[in-house]
């Protein structure tokens, strides 16, 4: 029975990896089309999802839970703010370029994914008020963070470099996660 559970669960998760690509390059894409590219027959593609849309809140809850683990990861309750607040955003943005699609909805379709969306931004929040102070906007401060992140992960620091001979993707995450905290922290001023 455990070898039956962890081949669905390899199957659901190449689903979903092939769906996140297919998706990504047409966002109309049919369920066979996904099918096709994750190398199984549409029928396992149904027989794991419903339908398409239950394809896309599956793919939502896993990108937010593998999202809230590593803000977990990050101990946002007992280390240091800015230590927290970098550790979580190195492996936010070593899962983000897996997740383009799915993490580009503002509001994710399923309550279950708006719900651990919800609870990652809280833990974000919380961190941002240790970070810095009262009196701080720390809803501005996170609305900044976030848009900081996403350009991070999908405008090519971490992505365009591999096509362009640079880093491949995830290698520099500490390196750009610091120039993302830099930045929200200190604005982006020139540096000797």
């Amino acid at each position: 029975m455990g070898r039956l559970r962890a081949d669905a669960e390899r199957s659901m998760r190449a689903i979903m990896a092939a769906a996140e690509d297919v998706l990504s390059a047409s966002p109309v894409a049919t369920m066979e089309q996904i099918a096709e590219a994750a190398g199984v027959a549409r029928a396992t593609v149904h027989r794991r999802f419903a339908s398409r849309e239950a394809l896309i809140e599956a793919m939502e809850v896993t990108a937010w839970q593998e999202i809230l683990d590593a803000v977990h990861a990050a101990r946002p309750h007992t280390a240091p703010p800015l230590v927290a607040l970098h550790q979580a955003t190195a492996g936010i943005l070593q899962i983000k370029p897996a997740w383009h699609f799915t993490l580009a909805r503002q509001i994710p379709l399923s309550t279950r994914a708006q719900a651990v969306q919800a609870e990652v931004m809280g833990v974000c929040e919380e961190v941002f008020a240790k970070l810095l102070g009262p009196g701080a906007d720390i809803v501005w401060a996170r609305q900044v963070y976030l848009a900081l992140l996403g350009e991070a992960a999908h405008g090519g620091a971490l992505l365009g470099e591999a096509a362009h001979g640079g880093t491949p993707p995830g290698q520099d995450a500490d390196a750009v996660a610091k120039k993302v905290i830099d930045t929200l922290m200190h604005g982006v001023q020139r540096t000797a």
